[in-house]
């Protein structure tokens, strides 16, 4: 059996449900305040990238033989009614439990912590949000290992996206319910439809397990998984406790074609943190981040510092710090620099004359799978991998 008829009888077998509400309209329903985002105000320590045209190395719109069909439109349910918690105990729909070791991605934005498990986001890979007004959504593609999170605007007008059911380049290929363009996930781009060439502004997410972002962040939320929240096709449940996608993620395989590697310096799905400015491009492998500790450097004319948690979470910030570039070193489980002690998880100064300011983000997209990076960064470098001529890059 081929992995593309695997993964259609995977959403056969776990997706059937009865959908009580049909395809909703252009304004579903969103968990709190559902005002448009020029009814809130910008937060304030973010990195927030600015919405735009695109400038990258793809040219636009991409070639309709480049997208790849995985799923029918909607067969996977995008959330469109999100309801958080504190925990899942307490719901009698939901047959899943939440583990500290469970990974989450964790978003904090306009004073509220939120936390979605890929238990969940695995098998809906987009959750249409709002904080506090704000309209956001948060996305993921298990086939990259990629989360991206971004304000929910298409055309400068709030929308929701779903999932179209294709793949370029196997990652997530978006839908809006405003003009039905097609946006590629990795790049926060519409690359086929009305609205091609249009940017997401992203916003600063991290990926970590749930245990960590709850002591970070003890006032989080978490997304509670259908049939609590609301899908696009209504109330649907899938198997929560279960990863359908387990075997993928430890084996060389890519997409759902288990094409081979056009970067081949790492293994797949060895997991990277990017950065880039300046034309420049670079990886931070986990192992690497691990033996080093923690990694002062400079990409193009930023200055980064790169680390990982105990648990293998990996974060960039920019080393500056009153507008002047500092080297960090680590004190077990923080980073320490300018006289102050830094959160690791949040870039938050803990104590010293700094406390309570934030680090800036250094990358603007999760944590990936090497293949995935390399593949959206061509010419991108390694940390700590030589290159042809023997020097590290």
């Amino acid at each position: 059996m081929d992995s593309t008829t695997n993964r259609r009888r995977v959403l056969a077998a776990l997706g059937a449900g009865v959908a009580l509400s049909g395809c909703l309209g252009s304004d579903p329903p969103v968990a709190g305040d559902d005002a448009g985002a020029d009814d809130a105000s910008e937060p304030a320590e973010t990195t927030d990238s600015t919405a735009g045209e695109y400038s990258g190395p793809f040219e636009l719109p991409v070639p309709e033989d480049e997208l790849r069909r995985g799923a029918s439109k909607d067969a996977i349910p995008a959330i469109t009614a999100p309801v958080f918690a504190a925990d899942w105990s307490g719901f009698d729909e939901v047959d899943a439990t939440l583990d500290d070791g469970d990974e989450v991605v964790g978003v904090e934005l306009d004073g509220i912590a939120r936390a979605y498990p890929l238990a969940v986001l695995n098998w809906h890979e987009i959750v249409n949000d709002g904080f506090d007004g704000r309209p956001v959504v948060v996305t993921y593609c298990p086939l990259c290992g990629s989360a991206v999170v971004a304000d929910r605007l298409a055309g400068g007008e709030p929308t929701y996206f779903g999932v179209s059911g294709l793949l370029w380049m196997s990652d997530l290929v978006m839908y809006d319910d405003r003009t039905n363009s097609l946006w590629s996930q990795v790049l926060a781009t519409a690359i086929r439809g009305e609205l091609t060439g249009e940017t997401l502004s992203l916003l600063p997410s991290t990926s970590s397990t749930w245990g960590e972002w709850r002591a970070a962040h003890p006032e989080t939320e978490v997304l509670v998984p259908p049939p609590v929240s609301g899908t696009i096709r209504g109330r649907q449940t899938r198997q929560y406790d279960v990863n359908p996608y387990a075997s993928y993620q430890q084996s060389s395989a890519i997409g759902i074609g288990f094409n081979d590697a056009a970067d081949d310096r790492l293994h797949p799905k060895t997991s990277v943190v990017g950065v880039a400015a300046d034309g420049v491009a670079r990886a931070y492998p986990l192992d690497a981040v691990e033996r080093a500790g923690v990694v002062n450097d400079t990409v193009g004319d930023l200055p980064v510092v790169v680390a990982a948690s105990a648990e293998g979470t990996l974060v960039a910030y920019v080393r500056r710090v009153d507008g002047e570039a500092v080297a960090f070193e680590r004190d077990g489980s923080v980073l320490v620099a300018a006289g102050s002690r830094w959160n690791l998880l949040t870039g938050r100064a803990l104590d010293g004359p700094h406390e309570g300011s934030v680090l800036t983000r250094a990358n603007d997209r999760s944590p990936m799978f090497w293949f995935a990076w390399a593949d959206f960064n061509p010419e991108t470098e390694i940390y700590g991998v030589k290159n042809a001529t023997g020097e590290e890059e």
